[in-house]
């Protein structure tokens, strides 16, 4: 296919991008081939031409940048409005013929899972990603997608389709992760003795789970969207690829609610252990206590200073009490050791 006369530079020498905040800005021919690393500005002049659409990744932009992109690419004003101000739940919206993405994105740092945010826009011949918080960058979907140019040919919904399978298999190592944590665990949950590091721990697990199902959950229905609607976004061949991606989320979300199960049968057992423990303990001193009863009755009763007693006279009296007592308290410790108190 004969080269496109755009007044871009070649692919072998690439135009800085003008701003820090802009990860990525490349143009694409239709049949997916690579134009080559554009600036904002000539963004509408690539667009000028037919039969391209360009790929723009921006992580944290400022309020200038985010009016610049609508500029260029006449984005509705509630969606830009929503990417200026992070936190937005995960939804899909359209406007008009464009689609308006928010998913929330997990990364495993530190033993903790940290959050982020991503914006997605996408038109007929663009697709803008918007990066806040924890969030890895998109610059390997978007090589993958690059290599595979037959693919890309299908235009900006096939690089939403490889944005959306990279952040749904960002999900599955950290349940991974946190399953082989949970077995590393299992050790301190069965001790008898109460640890109160490894109860933190598994609640935090769980909490960290809950959010991450909170932001896994919603996913279905944007995706289940595209695998059914918005024909003049979603290219037909593509719908498969979507539903594949249906099926990951549904995993991770399985996967989350199994995961924030046994953690709660975890904590459940732990503490039920530990109460457990904490019987055991209590009957054998409750068994020794009953022994050190009987002969601390007897001697207290002979300790009384009455001056007339039986026995108290006869040589035979202390030896007996002796061994009446010896046989008491051997007797209570037959019956306590036939009753497992022992």
């Amino acid at each position: 296919m004969p080269a496109m006369s755009l007044n871009i530079p070649a692919p072998e020498t690439p135009v800085p991008l003008n701003n820090s905040m802009v990860v990525n800005c490349v143009a694409y021919r239709k049949d997916g081939s690579k134009i080559g690393d554009i600036t904002l500005d000539a963004i509408s002049d690539v667009l000028k031409t037919p039969d391209t659409f360009v790929w723009v990744g921006l992580h944290e932009p400022d309020e200038h940048l985010l009016d610049k992109l609508q500029e260029e690419f006449c984005l509705h004003d509630l969606a830009v409005e929503d990417a200026k101000y992070a936190h937005q739940r995960t939804k899909i919206e359209t406007y008009g013929d464009s689609l308006f993405i928010v998913v929330q994105t997990a990364q495993l740092l530190g033993g903790s899972i940290a959050f982020g945010e991503t914006q997605i826009f996408l038109g007929k011949r663009y697709l803008i990603t918007v990066r806040h918080g924890a969030s890895l960058s998109y610059a390997p979907a978007r090589m993958s997608c690059e290599r595979s140019p037959e693919l890309l040919a299908m235009g900006p919904s096939y690089g939403l389709y490889a944005v959306l399978d990279f952040v749904v298999d960002n999900f599955l190592p950290i349940v991974r992760d946190f399953r082989e944590e949970l077995h590393d665990l299992e050790n301190d949950i069965f001790a008898d003795t109460f640890n109160r590091d490894t109860i933190k721990r598994l609640y935090d697990m769980q909490r960290e789970l809950m959010s991450m199902r909170l932001a896994a959950a919603p996913l279905q229905d944007v995706i289940s969207q595209l695998v059914r609607m918005h024909p003049n976004l979603i290219h037909d061949e593509l719908r498969a690829y979507f539903r594949d991606v249906y099926d990951h989320v549904f995993r991770v979300n399985e996967s989350t609610s199994a995961m924030r199960e046994m953690l709660s049968a975890a904590i459940s057992v732990n503490l039920s252990l530990v109460t457990f423990g904490q019987n055991e303990v209590m009957k054998k001193l409750a068994g020794w206590a009953a022994m050190l009863a009987a002969p601390t009755l007897i001697t207290s009763w002979y300790g009384m200073n009455f001056a007339h007693m039986p026995e108290l006279n006869k040589p035979w009296a202390y030896p007996a009490l002796t061994c009446l007592v010896a046989c008491i308290v051997g007797g209570i410790f037959i019956g306590l050791k036939k009753a497992k108190w022992f």
